[in-house]
């Protein structure tokens, strides 16, 4: 007997849900100051030692595509061997605006 597949869930339904009308008028309020004029006490110092890490459990949705590239260019993507496909998404992404 095979076991049943578990249903995905985007992480975006588990871990946010709808701002309240009091946080929204907050971070209004927030985002009408300068950056100067916002108090920064409260927040956290973070020291030289520490080590942040941006972009560490971040995935982006996959979008199954078809398409169209040169022969010759797959088949160089293809001879880098293992995840050539994620080395074809990089270099899109360098060139594009969306860049990281």
């Amino acid at each position: 007997m095979s076991s049943l597949r578990e249903k995905r869930i985007a992480a975006s339904k588990i871990f946010t849900s709808p701002l309240t009308k009091t946080e929204q008028k907050e971070l209004a309020a927030l985002a009408s100051k300068e950056d100067r004029a916002i108090d920064y006490r409260d927040a956290p110092s973070v020291s030289a030692k520490q080590r942040v890490l941006f972009g560490q459990f971040y995935r982006p949705v996959k979008k199954l595509i078809s398409l169209r590239v040169d022969a010759d260019v797959l088949a160089w993507y293809r001879a880098q061997g293992t995840g050539y496909q994620t080395k074809m998404n990089e270099a899109l992404r360098k060139d594009s605006r969306l860049g990281r």
